[in-house]
């Protein structure tokens, strides 16, 4: 069964291609490919949610020392019986807390849809408490789908300490219009192709071994937050597009 409550320490690094190549080759004898996708690899596409005074954004720009967003993401190519994930992500003081649950793309849609008019007992969701959260943190901020934010992924898991783990995103693309995930991942670049964002993701602190290879390879450590570089990008002339992530 998927995992529906996380949490855990994250660390975001802006790396090039050639990086990605070296760190993979030099992390082999320490951690495996995930066993979802091919190797390891697979594509994510999420939809994320705003209000119209895009409250979300300005509490993630202003590091707000608690701060969440809300999204509905699937995993590689998927049609309305596929599975989706409905997540509340939250940050407080460095720590990611995540509440999620597992959904068919259609009743995920269909409670959107519904908009407070059925019981949430109605739906089929794995986890009918953290539906109740959902749906509470959607009508406190009055949460709209927004835009959908896609990418390709290459994750690994440490081979003694199954709690480490790394993800590689390359492809970074945002859109507003056409909100269905069943449609595929594409949109506008938010960040060079050519470049990858690298999330070290551990419960308590990075070990040695991986920190010196980060830092033998030159890795930045960025603060970053695929949300906000999206809204600036596809957002009008009140947003700054930075050529650098926040969080």
């Amino acid at each position: 069964m998927a995992i529906e409550i996380f949490c855990r320490k994250e660390q975001k690094y802006l790396i090039s291609r050639q990086q990605y190549e070296r760190l993979v080759e030099e992390l082999g004898e320490y951690m495996r490919n995930d066993r979802n996708g091919k190797d390891g690899k697979y594509s994510v596409n999420s939809l994320y949610f705003e209000n119209e005074e895009k409250q979300i954004y300005f509490e993630t720009k202003n590091k707000l020392q608690y701060r969440q967003k809300l999204r509905l993401r699937v995993y590689g190519k998927t049609d309305l019986t596929g599975t989706a994930f409905f997540e509340v992500k939250q940050k407080h003081n460095n720590v990611v807390n995540k509440r999620r649950l597992i959904v068919p793309l259609a009743e995920a849609y269909r409670y959107l849809e519904k908009n407070g008019e059925q019981e949430l007992d109605q739906f089929n969701v794995s986890n009918p408490q953290v539906l109740k959260e959902i749906d509470y943190f959607r009508k406190y901020y009055q949460l709209q789908p927004e835009m959908i934010v896609s990418y390709d992924r290459h994750a690994l898991h440490g081979i003694d300490d199954p709690d480490l783990r790394l993800t590689f995103d390359f492809n970074l693309r945002c859109r507003n219009e056409d909100l269905r995930l069943e449609n595929g991942g594409y949109g506008d670049y938010f960040i060079d192709p050519n470049l990858v964002v690298l999330e070290v993701k551990v419960d308590h602190s990075v070990p040695l071994w991986l920190a010196r290879i980060l830092q033998r390879l030159d890795c930045e450590q960025r603060s970053a937050s695929k949300f906000c570089t999206s809204t600036e990008l596809l957002g009008d002339e009140k947003f700054s597009l930075e050529t650098e992530f926040k969080m």
